[in-house]
């Protein structure tokens, strides 16, 4: 007994047809502006990636549309473009929304509640990993690290940071989208939508007020090494307690009799910090360790 193609999965359909093209004046528009990132390399391949920013920053995401546009003006085949627009996460394959929750659940920040942040995000927007809320404002996903350790754990929207983070934190940050309420990153240029994100990645000037001045340094944590390359005396303890303790203050001391620290302005804090009760694996939680390995 045999079964036929259709009883398999399989379909034998008409082949999709070629991608439609940008109406006129979009794709007048979008040339002008390819012009000028082709002229940047000596072989006009390499401008595929930003080209690919450029067509993302058009419609949100890279549509078949899109590649079709790059392959054109860079004498490229479709497979061509195709290869290169599957392989990188950063080019959107589908409509997504206008700001790109995405929360690290690499090691550190997984074992710090990174986990559990984007388990309750899943829960709290109703959409699972890659998912947009139906207003089309928040796509939220999980992302591999994003080199901010000492920060963990790290949430970012349109790839600006947001540290510290807690499940509560987290929350508010996407209601806060949302709603359109003002929301600053913890460091770095000020938030702006995925759309005006992906124009600035194709390598065309953020012409906003303070954006380019804005900078996201690196944390104490990331800093240790460099401190005692020079010669300077490192501290007591590398990370201060979750409790809001200093380094130095005395462990026989109750954590509420302990000196409140307060954070200056070099530890880059914003309304959307969480430095306290992150999870499980603070010290002071039930759950957690009891003393630093070693003592």
């Amino acid at each position: 007994m045999t079964t036929s193609s259709s009883e398999r999965g399989v379909s034998l359909g008409m082949p999709e047809l070629p991608a439609p093209a940008y109406p006129d004046d979009v794709r007048a528009r979008l040339e002008t502006d390819a012009r000028e990132i082709i002229a940047r390399y000596p072989d006009s391949r390499s401008a595929l990636l930003p080209l690919l920013h450029l067509v993302q920053s058009e419609e949100g995401h890279v549509t078949r549309t899109g590649m079709r546009f790059c392959a054109d003006v860079l004498g490229l085949t479709t497979a061509e473009v195709t290869a290169v627009a599957t392989f990188y996460t950063m080019y959107r394959r589908r409509p997504s929304g206008d700001y790109q929750v995405g929360v690290c659940t690499n090691t550190l920040c997984a074992v710090m509640g990174g986990d559990a942040i984007f388990e309750s995000l899943q829960e709290h927007l109703g959409v699972g990993n890659g998912g947009t809320t139906e207003d089309g404002k928040v796509t939220l996903e999980h992302i591999e690290c994003n080199a901010a350790c000492d920060f963990a754990p790290v949430v970012m929207v349109n790839w600006e940071f947001f540290d510290n983070q807690t499940p509560g934190s987290a929350k508010r940050l996407v209601d806060d989208l949302i709603a359109g309420r003002p929301v600053q990153p913890t460091r770095g240029a000020p938030l702006c939508t995925f759309k005006e994100t992906a124009r600035i990645l194709a390598g065309f000037p953020d012409e906003r007020p303070g954006a380019v001045e804005a900078s996201g340094a690196a944390g104490p944590a990331s800093l240790v090494g460099l401190r005692l390359a020079r010669g300077e005396a490192a501290p007591a303890r590398v990370v201060h307690p979750r409790d809001g303790g200093p380094d130095d203050a005395p462990q026989d001391r109750a954590p509420q009799d302990r000196d409140v620290h307060e954070p200056s302005p070099t530890e880059h804090l914003s309304s959307h910090d969480a430095p306290q009760d992150t999870s499980a694996s603070d010290p002071t939680h039930p759950a957690g360790p009891v003393a630093e390995e070693g003592e």
